[in-house]
């Protein structure tokens, strides 16, 4: 018992040095737009989704999860590497064209800053068009996302 109260003693100051004094608190600039509603999904602004039953959006990602989704239209107009930012756990798919077809590839994954409220990053090499991002496996009412430029 002793042994145990020595080392929560041991762990506090610690726990302490790398607590958050603000959430969402200075992110870096390809995130700067987390704190900013928007109507769209943009890398300027962070758009804020009703999550549906995941089963009433089937055929839009044949790997789509169990749980409650959220699906948005977006534009890219110049190629490169973009991440979609997700304030929850979930899974990422990005579709080519508007509606349907075969997931992209995603490139990379991340979590979002420490101290940030953006859980998950995955990005996905883009050429100029429109997509549809396909998030599912959610657990909560609402999701938040947003396009992030590399």
């Amino acid at each position: 018992m002793l042994v145990l109260a020595l080392l929560l003693l041991q762990s506090a100051p610690a726990q302490a040095t790398t607590a958050c004094k603000a959430s969402d608190a200075g992110l870096p600039t390809a995130l700067a737009g987390w704190n900013a509603p928007g109507d769209k999904l943009a890398t300027d602004r962070a758009v804020s989704l009703d999550t549906v039953d995941g089963a009433t959006l089937n055929g839009l990602s044949r790997d789509a999860k169990p749980g409650r989704a959220v699906t948005i239209a977006f534009k890219v107009t110049k190629a490169g590497t973009y991440g979609i930012a997700l304030d929850q756990p979930g899974w990422i798919d990005v579709l080519p064209g508007g509606e349907g077809g075969v997931p992209l590839p995603s490139v990379a994954h991340g979590h979002g800053p420490d101290c940030s409220t953006i859980r998950k990053i995955v990005r996905f090499q883009l050429s100029p068009g429109t997509y549809r991002v396909f998030a599912s496996g959610l657990l909560k009412t609402k999701a938040k996302l947003m396009l992030v430029a590399d």
